[in-house]
Order: structure tokens, then sequence, then C-alpha cells
């Protein structure tokens, strides 16, 4: 798991994607893309990176149970693409979000990410949110 984020996000090494990914990996996204497979990680990934060039997740914690493990992230990258209907600010951002992996055989096979969207979405400058939030 602290693979997958140091070298398949952070460092976008596609030979980590290969050795730490089942085949029919799947994966869904706090952007709302679901993605199967290795190349659909990929292109998930490269979407990410095209908004987001210098994209980072820090693991902040992890909680593991046999083949289960619960991850509490801070996502940070400059907002050099359109996201959300919002045009390249160049803005420095950073959200929270929690993801939620499983393993099979060595290799992960699932993972469910739940960014804090709406805490994105007012640092591009859209969003509504508690006026306390803001």
């Amino acid at each position: 798991m602290q693979r997958f984020y140091a070298d398949a996000w952070n460092r976008w090494d596609d030979r980590a994607v290969d050795e730490l990914l089942t085949t029919d990996f799947t994966f869904r996204g706090s952007l709302g893309d679901h993605a199967h497979g290795r190349d659909g990680f990929r292109l998930y990934r490269e979407k990410v990176r095209s908004t987001f060039p210098d994209f980072h997740n820090e693991v902040r914690e992890v909680v593991a149970e046999e083949q289960r493990v619960a991850v509490r992230l801070r996502c940070s990258g400059r907002h050099d693409g359109e996201l959300f209907g919002i045009a390249a600010t160049g803005r420095s951002i950073a959200y929270d979000a929690a993801a939620f992996l499983r393993a099979r055989d060595a290799q992960l096979c699932a993972a469910w990410v739940l960014g804090d969207l709406e805490q994105l979405r007012r640092q591009l400058g859209r969003g509504g949110g508690l006026a306390g939030d803001r």
C-alpha cells in the first residue's frame, strides 16, 4: 500500500502499477470515475496528472486488518488543467481524502477513494459550503 502511493502515484511509475495491482484491479476515484484493470488506472492517473502535473499523495494514517486497508491522505498539487468546468488557475491546492483498499495474493485488487471535493472546489474558487468554512 505504501508503494502504491509512493511509486504508482507520486513517482508515476508504470512498473509499480504492473507489480502492485492485479490485472482485474477496480478503482473508484474522488473525481467520480471508475477504472478497471491496470490500464484503466493509468488512464485515471493521467487525467489527474493533466490537471495537477505535480499531484502528490501524503499518507497520514493507515489502518490495516488482514487484506483490507484504510488510509487517510493529504492530496496536493498545482491546478494547471481544467477540472469541474474550471479552467486552470495556477493555484496550489491541498485537500483531505480517505482511501479504502483491498489486497489479494500480495497485490491490490480494489481501491475506493473519497476526496473532500468541497474543500477542493473552494480552493479553485467554486463551491458552496458553510460561511464559516471559507
